[in-house]
């Protein structure tokens, strides 16, 4: 059984979807393991990672409008806003998403489905640079 992890960055302009699927191929790649698993993991508690359609971006517009009216800004009985009016919406979006997703990897490239893609699932409205951890386990 080999190992290979790395980290990589995402700037984002703000609130939205960031296809990541190119980055971490290149490091499913670099871990040069043909049979396995690549676990894609995001360090932050107000952004997530999902697994989405890819080829049709109006998809991704109705996810993020479906986010706006499922968790929406400025709720009168939030607490937790000291950085701003979306700051406990961006935490609620995460807890419904996912910080991490497990992909199969078979001969050396992930397994996603046609219309498959990784994307970082930015919650917050301000630019962020946001950290990618992507762990490779299997056979070489």
């Amino acid at each position: 059984m080999a190992a290979h992890a790395d980290t990589f960055l995402i700037n984002t302009r703000g609130k939205g979807t960031y296809e990541i699927t190119d980055a971490v191929e290149l490091v499913v790649k670099a871990a040069g393991i043909k049979t396995g698993t690549a676990t894609v993991f995001v360090q932050h508690t107000s952004a997530s990672l999902v697994i989405y359609e890819n080829a049709d971006p109006s998809a991704r517009k109705d996810l993020h409008e479906y986010f706006e009216r499922l968790v929406p800004e400025n709720t009168p009985w939030f607490v937790h806003t000291s950085e701003g009016p979306d700051d406990m919406p961006s935490h609620l979006r995460m807890v419904l998403t996912r910080t991490s997703e497990v992909i199969p990897v078979i001969n050396g490239r992930l397994a996603l489905g046609t219309w498959q893609g990784i994307f970082l699932f930015e919650h917050r409205r301000a630019p962020h640079s946001r950290r990618v951890v992507v762990s490779v386990v299997g056979e070489k």
